[in-house]
């Protein structure tokens, strides 16, 4: 028998490489001679690269950089198997979660670590490089990241225009004369789910803003900031990305690599898939099982399971998802390649002690779906 373990992390309790270990120790106890094949997965957010420099082989780096706030940060370079792709997650440069909740201030946050962590990977002579843009607290359409990349943003007396989305303002002339000429040499690839333009009331500023600690005033100024950062983009570039799908995501960062680093978005579980060539690893296999700390409805659209399903589904391969959490809608995705769910806690707990023994949890449902997975086979047999 063949399994095939693609799991995505369960946030705060395993690393998606570890909840497929926890899955091979369950069913090794009642499948010992069954081939187990372990593809760590993600789909673009957090976790993003360490599943694939785990999927793949490759190596992780700790470069320092700037937080939001200007401040030195460790964060997470990855270095696929080959050596040839990069990914990052901006978060762990530029994040919500690098700021304390008073701390948070979209007019002065900048993605300036971004850019470093770039530059940093351009270093290792990669030839793609891969960017998880969610988790931002900025909104400054990446002016930071640009700068950081030797980028110019000047302002009407020829200086450059200080870290934030409320500098844009500022913002008199855009000079790319002195970016990382390595830019050119390189694809550069955005994990991105979300559709949002990067002005309006289904912009930036408007749907992300508050949530990074924007009050109502400072969502009308960081929008105003926005417009005019892109109308600066539309004369001096010759680049509309204003009204682009995408262009709002993290704060604008999407419409900031379009514009400056000619990057495409795509769903971060379309390139998560491409990169642990997950579709290569269904042949000859038995069972898929998926799984990650939270399942419902929502699931369809773009997340983990969902993914790994869709590819299952090319192969007429049955799949079995484990959670944490089950949601009471979780029944429509059996329209959408699912097969089995199963919520891996044995009784009412404390999140807690969930979170603590997750690793034991998941063996021991795996091991009960390996002994009902016998039995069937047993009787099958036997008919």
């Amino acid at each position: 028998m063949k399994f095939l373990l693609a799991p995505d992390s369960f946030k705060e309790s395993l690393t998606a490489k570890e909840a497929a270990e926890a899955m091979e120790r369950g069913l090794r106890k009642v499948f010992p001679k069954a081939e187990f094949v372990k593809v760590p997965m993600a789909d673009g957010g957090e976790g993003t690269t360490t599943s694939l420099v785990d999927a793949t082989g490759g190596e992780m780096y700790y470069p320092l950089v700037l937080d939001p706030l200007g401040r030195e940060v460790k964060a997470k370079l990855g270095i696929l198997g080959g050596g040839d792709v990069a990914v990052i997650e901006m978060a762990s440069a530029s994040g919500l979660e690098l700021l304390e909740k008073d701390e948070r201030n979209p007019l002065v946050t900048t993605t300036y670590g971004t850019g470093q962590l770039i530059k940093e990977a351009l270093d290792k002579g990669v030839k793609t490089i891969i960017v998880g843009i969610g988790g931002s607290a900025t909104n400054d359409g990446g002016a930071g990241m640009v700068q950081a990349l030797g980028g110019r943003l000047l302002d009407k007396d020829g200086k450059e225009i200080g870290f934030g989305g409320g500098a844009l303002k500022d913002l008199a002339k855009i000079d790319l004369s002195q970016l990382d000429p390595r830019i050119k040499e390189v694809d550069i690839e955005v994990a991105c789910d979300v559709n949002n333009p990067l002005t309006g009331e289904l912009g930036a500023s408007h749907i992300f803003g508050p949530q990074k600690g924007a009050t109502p005033e400072m969502v009308l100024e960081l929008d105003e900031a926005l417009k005019h950062y892109a109308e600066i983009i539309r004369s001096d570039l010759k680049l509309d990305i204003e009204r682009v799908p995408g262009a709002g995501a993290a704060g604008g960062l999407g419409a900031g690599i379009m514009a400056f680093l000619g990057g495409k978005l795509s769903p971060g579980i379309d390139i998560v898939i491409k990169y642990t060539q997950i579709e290569d690893k269904m042949e000859g296999v038995d069972y898929v099982f998926t799984g990650e700390g939270s399942i419902d409805s929502q699931t369809r659209f773009g997340k983990t399971p969902y993914g790994v399903a869709k590819v299952a589904k090319k192969f007429n391969l049955p799949v079995i998802a484990l959670a944490g959490s089950l949601g009471h809608d979780v029944e429509v995705l059996y329209d959408y390649g699912f097969d089995a769910f199963f919520s891996i806690l044995p009784g009412v707990c404390d999140l807690e002690r969930a979170l603590k023994e997750g690793a034991k949890n998941i063996e021991r449902t795996c091991e009960n779906i390996a002994r009902l997975i016998k039995i069937t086979r047993y009787i099958l047999e036997q008919s």
